[in-house]
């Protein structure tokens, strides 16, 4: 234990926890998460496969076998057996299963291909119903549309057989999966939707707005999170999280794969999902590199020997270090207007350092109206014990919710401080909270901390004043950003 100089600010290094799961699942579990897999039927006579499948994951999502073509072959000739083979596995193990997907353009049978207009609306809706209807009260989540927006800049919807049954085919979907099956939760899950500033994730955020805002049937979002070169991990995947999350639904990571398997994009991503409550899940497409449908990229955490790669060992890392339980009371206020123009990009200042090396920064997703804002707190050489965040809101903003942090006021000079599971931090780690907001968030870029603590740095033209401490008219950081105690 440290006493800092003048400030007599207490601080604590953290030493590994000797009770650290050594599963993925295990560790996921403890953190209130699942860690799960993508699982093909004809693996389950691989014994290295399941050994793995077994020991590392507690959820499991059949990879092809409850698709369309899979399940109804020919038009009201239902299979399942392939799918139940999974979905027993998994039960009779503990793990949770995810379902994967009832209405997609893709994978359609046949049948389906030649179908347009109402047949093909009925065929879908009752496709929808029988399938969950079978799993009802076996699977925990259903990806209940997939992919139905259109890549590139539009944002428009995909032009497909479904689309062309009128606009409201998604949302048709979603009632019917609920009339089937109440218990489950209901999702949508898209590609390309990682990055926060692309017009597909803006689409995606509207409709998921729109669907809140009617009473349409939506529990969660899927990103599938297929990271690749052309595709890669973006830095501003976290707002992507946070912002989904604050519109009230679950946010799930449902198909991620990584080419190359770098471990330090795998860690980044786990400490995203863990920094935001409502992202409540990781499925890695596949188990081993041999068993991935980009196996010649490497993309998993498990070798085609099934050794563990050093991914696996940052994930686990990752996993083991993140908050214990997650917030029982998870935003739900939903934005009035959805954002018109990407958010404001997240700082390139240093950030703001409090006494004993506790950093925080800030970004900003704003739209006509109000904002969210998410806050980082990395711990310095010497951990923490408990941290607190004060900052001055702009004129008129009022605080409507807020997540991973108690807060004091909700206008003006407001205070965060910790909740139970995110007051330790070890050295150089990080947690994150949130809140949003009615009004601007302008200002909230932390400016330099105060001279006797550490030097200024220069003004911050970003925001057209000069960095200082103190409270600003247009909001801003006031005392030290983050106090360490």
């Amino acid at each position: 234990m440290a006493v800092l100089g003048s400030a007599a600010c207490v601080t604590m290094i953290m030493a590994t926890s000797a009770t650290a799961a050594t599963t993925l699942g295990a560790s996921a579990a403890e953190r209130g998460r699942y860690f799960g897999a993508a699982v093909a039927a004809s693996k389950l006579s691989d014994t290295a496969y399941v050994t793995i499948l077994n020991r590392e994951f507690n959820s499991v999502t059949p990879e092809n076998e409850m698709k369309i073509d899979a399940t109804e072959p020919n038009q009201n000739q239902f299979n399942y057996t392939n799918a139940d083979r999974i979905v027993s596995h998994a039960r009779s193990r503990g793990m949770q299963v995810r379902g994967h997907t009832l209405a997609w353009h893709s994978q359609q049978p046949g049948w389906m291909q030649s179908m347009s207009g109402t047949a093909l609306r009925s065929a879908m809706l009752n496709h929808v119903t029988q399938v969950a209807t079978h799993f009802r009260g076996q699977v925990v989540a259903w990806d209940v549309v997939n992919e139905a927006f259109a890549d590139g800049s539009s944002g428009a919807r995909r032009d497909s057989n479904l689309q062309r049954t009128g606009n409201d085919w998604i949302e048709a979907a979603f009632r019917a999966a609920r009339a089937a099956d109440p218990g489950a939760k209901l999702c949508y899950n898209d590609y390309n939707t990682d990055d926060w500033t692309h017009a597909k994730t803006q689409a995606v955020y509207r409709l998921v707005q729109d669907f809140k805002q009617r009473g349409v049937p939506i529990d969660c979002v899927g990103l599938q999170s297929h990271f690749n070169s052309g595709s890669p991990y973006p830095s501003n995947y976290r707002t992507t999280l946070s912002s989904f999350a604050a519109l009230g639904v679950d946010v799930q990571i449902t198909e991620l794969d990584i080419e190359g398997a770098p471990a330090a994009t795998y860690r980044n991503v786990v400490a995203d999902c863990l920094a935001v409550a409502r992202c409540n899940g990781i499925t890695t497409w596949g188990v081993r590199d041999s068993d991935s449908w980009r196996a010649s990229q490497n993309p998993l955490l498990f070798d085609g020997g099934g050794n563990k790669k050093p991914a696996y060992d940052a994930v686990l890392a990752a996993l083991n270090v993140g908050p214990t339980t997650a917030p029982t009371t998870p935003p739900t206020t939903v934005p009035t207007t959805p954002p018109t123009t990407p958010p404001t990009t997240p700082p390139t200042t240093a950030p703001t350092s409090g006494p004993g090396g506790c950093t925080a920064t800030v970004s900003v997703n704003q739209w006509t109206g109000g904002f969210v804002a998410t806050v980082r707190i990395t711990a310095g050489s010497s951990g923490t014990n408990g941290w607190r965040v004060n900052l001055t809101l702009a004129s008129g903003a009022t605080i409507t919710n807020a997540w991973n942090a108690n807060r004091s006021g909700n206008t003006g000079a407001v205070q965060f401080t910790n909740v139970s599971y995110n007051g330790q931090i070890a050295a150089g780690q990080s947690t994150e909270f949130g809140f949003q907001a009615n009004g601007t968030g302008s200002g909230l870029t932390p400016p330099a901390p105060p001279p006797d603590r550490s030097p200024p740095r220069p003004p911050d033209s970003s925001a057209g004043r000069a960095a200082s401490f103190g409270d600003h008219a247009g909001g801003g950081w006031s005392r030290p950003c983050c106090v360490p105690c």
